[in-house]
């Protein structure tokens, strides 16, 4: 029985892990000029600059689809973990405010540093989702009863709608609206190798850490007090693990802006599809995180071209239905 399980589990990520290379592929391959596969092929593996087709995937269309699987396997693998610890089937990095914590402060870096590095600005980011979880915890900590699922996703949001408004303040009183639009429709079509150099070892020893804690997440997932009978040291892992979310948000928003449902969505495909074991759930989750921001992605760059959609529309088209479902259901459990 419990071959079987792990192998249905490592079926399940390998076919995850297929459908992210074939996603990949295909959208490098297909855009405003349609590249066959053996032409990205041969630009990935025989990069030739004289030819416009290698041009085209190298320089444009490879850095932008994989920033978007790295990034899309950060959103994941947070949404799953604040999911397993939290206990509240609606965490997100952007639902909770967390991404709404690095908007704000990439909005005053932009106000206050012009000139500001990437490498500053990642750092920034981190700083301002860090202090946008800090205020989050406190606020939903702050009635009788203590911190609950329900209480976290209010006090998520009322941070978010601060924080927004805040960052809206400060755009127009310093005339960021354009640059600041970016950051909040969220887009992949800025980044860069230099980018994919600074944020991928970051997201990569992050997602390490967050599987090492599937086993504990696991035992959290079931409540403090089995965790706790069973040897976990909660508060611990639980410090442990948001701040490996924090790093992901951080880092994630610094790139493509704030992006919301991903962290939503997958981790309930995931589950559905493999059990309650975050060992196998944060993995599955980083993999169809990917999958699902390449495609939106790809989405956002055919709908209408030449121009672009922003990507965290094409996620929100999926991820808000998703939402009201699962507050409905919420609702109806309370």
């Amino acid at each position: 029985m419990v071959f079987g399980r792990q192998l249905q589990i490592g079926i399940w990520l390998l076919a995850a892990a297929a459908g992210l290379l074939l996603s990949v592929f295909f959208a490098v391959s297909y855009g405003a000029k349609e590249l066959t596969l053996s032409a990205v092929w041969s630009a990935v593996w025989h990069y030739d600059p004289g030819l416009t087709s290698h041009q085209i995937v190298h320089d444009l269309r490879l850095p932008r689809v994989l920033g978007a699987a790295v990034i899309g396997m950060a959103f994941g693998t947070a949404g799953a973990m604040m999911q397993g610890v939290t206990r509240n089937p609606m965490a997100d990095t952007g639902i909770l405010g967390i991404n709404a914590g690095s908007a704000a402060v990439v909005a005053l870096s932009f106000a206050f540093i012009p000139g500001v590095s990437y490498l500053q600005l990642m750092l920034l980011s981190f700083a301002g989702a860090a202090l946008a979880t800090l205020l989050i915890l406190l606020l939903g900590s702050a009635t009788p009863g203590g911190l609950t699922s329900m209480k976290l996703t209010i006090a998520g949001a009322v941070i978010a709608a601060m924080l927004h408004s805040f960052s809206t303040g400060v755009a127009i009183y310093f005339d960021l609206s354009q640059d600041l639009a970016f950051w909040y429709a969220g887009g992949v079509g800025g980044i860069t190798w230099a980018h994919l150099q600074l944020i991928t070892p970051v997201i990569i020893l992050a997602m390490i850490g967050a599987i090492l804690l599937g086993r504990p997440i696991t035992f959290l997932s079931l409540g403090d007090e089995s965790a706790i009978n069973l040897g976990i040291r909660v508060r611990y892992i639980k410090v442990i693990a948001l701040t490996l979310v924090v790093i992901l948000a951080g880092v994630s928003v610094s790139a493509a802006g704030s992006i919301s449902f991903v962290g939503l969505v997958v981790p309930h495909m995931a589950r559905r599809l493999i059990g309650v074991d975050y060992r196998a759930v944060i993995p599955l989750s980083a993999l169809l995180g990917a999958i699902l921001l390449v495609w939106a992605d790809l989405a956002s760059r055919i709908v209408q071209p030449p121009r672009e959609f922003a990507i965290g529309a094409m996620v929100a088209m999926v991820g808000v239905p998703f939402f009201l479902y699962l507050a409905r259901r919420e609702g109806r459990e309370l």
